[in-house]
């Protein structure tokens, strides 16, 4: 299995998803027999948002596969401003062997992957955050044993986490649940794909304005921040919208006793979760953002590596072929 690049989890099959995660553990059981996978191969990562997890993951990551990382900050690229996302495309794709770009538009990421011949890798977008979502799935499987049939509770905005969250859960079979305020639900073209998918997989997934509907009888309970980035003129509105729903011990006793909490950070102790939630045993949420690590090195491995690119340059000519026969 081979594919140019990771932008949506809604662009693959739910073997490919099981692919990934399946990687992805063997690179966390066994990191030093992949420590050269990616010598020689150079990543770019470009910046428009700020990022802890991102950053540092991204950077070992590549480090750790042999290869290089290139930090490329919004001054120094400022994305269809300085210049336009298709030049910036057709300069990287002749000096780096992959890109990651952290940005707001979806489309940016979209049009990258379309205008570049190397891989393109969607470390966040206002639409989607992909490789957190492999991540949080990779924990669940780490702690649960599985994912099918596991009831996901997401509580809070439904926001790019939320999106990627209900895409994985949908290709994996989960039963993943979303609990927003009114006016705060997911996108309705995001929730139509997902519950579709999960048709095929057996997967389902519920809307509802009710936490406790949602946590009740969950394996996994999962919140982000209220107000993201670029929102935070609504920070103060939106904490009066979303105070009914903190993950705190009364909410997060609705759920199983084994129950695991996530949360893909940075954190609002206070806020969407308090310190009784986060702090817990049942808290799993560092042990989630290590696996942001473990998780894109499977992806940069599937994408960079000496095999993938010669089944992409197999697969371009014969392209080329069949269009000099028609």
């Amino acid at each position: 299995m081979h594919w140019k690049d990771f932008v949506s989890l809604r662009d693959f099959q739910p073997g490919d998803i099981r692919h990934f995660l399946h990687v992805a553990c063997m690179i966390k059981a066994n990191p030093s027999a992949y420590s050269q996978s990616l010598k020689g191969k150079t990543l770019a990562m470009i910046f428009e948002k700020p990022s802890l997890r991102t950053r540092v993951s991204f950077d070992v990551g590549i480090e750790e596969l042999g290869g290089h990382p290139i930090y490329l900050s919004p001054a120094e690229i400022s994305l269809g401003k300085r210049e336009s996302v298709h030049d910036v495309a057709k300069n990287l794709e002749r000096m780096v062997h992959g890109i990651m770009i952290r940005t707001f538009s979806h489309e940016i990421v979209e049009e990258m992957a379309r205008c570049a011949s190397v891989p393109v890798i969607n470390g966040l977008t206002d639409f989607s955050h992909p490789c957190q979502a492999m991540a949080d799935y990779l924990t669940m499987l780490e702690v649960k044993g599985r994912i099918a049939g596991l009831k996901v509770a997401y509580v809070g905005d439904g926001n790019n986490v939320a999106h990627s969250l209900m895409f994985a859960g949908a290709q994996l079979g989960a039963n993943v649940w979303v609990a927003t305020p009114p006016h705060y639900e997911p996108n309705l073209d995001a929730t139509s794909w997902a519950r579709l998918r999960s048709t095929e997989t057996h997967g389902n997934v519920t809307l509802t304005h009710d936490p406790e509907s949602a946590v009740f009888g969950a394996d996994v309970v999962y919140t982000d921040v209220w107000a993201s980035m670029g929102q935070e003129s609504e920070t103060k509105m939106r904490a009066d919208v979303f105070r009914p729903y903190q993950v705190n011990a009364t909410l997060f006793g609705q759920a199983k006793k084994d129950a695991i909490f996530l949360h893909c950070l940075p954190a609002h102790r206070g806020d969407e979760v308090t310190d009784e939630v986060i702090d817990s045993p049942q808290s799993f949420v560092f042990q989630q953002a290590e696996n942001r690590l473990h998780a894109q090195k499977a992806i940069m491995l599937e994408l960079m590596s000496e095999q993938a690119v010669e089944t992409r340059r197999h697969a371009a000519g014969e392209r080329v072929a069949v269009e000099m026969a028609v």
